[in-house]
């Protein structure tokens, strides 16, 4: 079993998961620019079943960024732990940076570079999609 473990920046709030990651991406998009402070947010997909907090989930809010896209962040410290995608009731997309150590994930491609900051540019071989490419989309 794959198990990967994190938290936010004061430590209330903690988390594992247990599977193997399949899906890795470096969102571009403004509000993922916004709530990171970045020039991009990158994500990890899991399936709800593999998520579980082991501290602190008295201790998460949310906000609701657009109609199908909900944040939750550590009411203490701010710290981004995912994504909802309502779209997708049975995935998580969890924030790679509240990830502990440094976890194997497969190779990660740029989502949203049509709406990339103009300051940041991009300088690796990774795959770009000018929006969230089709096979990502409902699976």
């Amino acid at each position: 079993m794959h198990k990967l473990k994190g938290y936010c920046e004061c430590k209330k709030v903690s988390f594992e998961i247990n599977q193997k990651i399949k899906y890795f991406s470096h969102c571009h998009c403004s509000q993922c620019r916004r709530t990171h402070g970045s020039a991009f947010a990158s994500f990890i997909e899991v399936d709800k079943s593999c998520f579980k907090y082991n501290s602190g989930h008295e201790h998460i809010k949310s906000f609701s960024s657009s109609e199908l896209c909900q944040r939750i962040f550590c009411q203490y410290c701010g710290s981004n732990i995912m994504f909802l995608d309502g779209t997708k009731s049975n995935k998580y997309y969890v924030s790679v940076g509240a990830i502990d150590g440094s976890p194997k994930l497969p190779k990660a491609h740029h989502v949203f570079v049509g709406s990339k900051a103009s300051w940041f540019e991009i300088n690796d071989n990774l795959k770009q999609h000018d929006k969230l490419p089709s096979a990502f989309k409902n699976e």
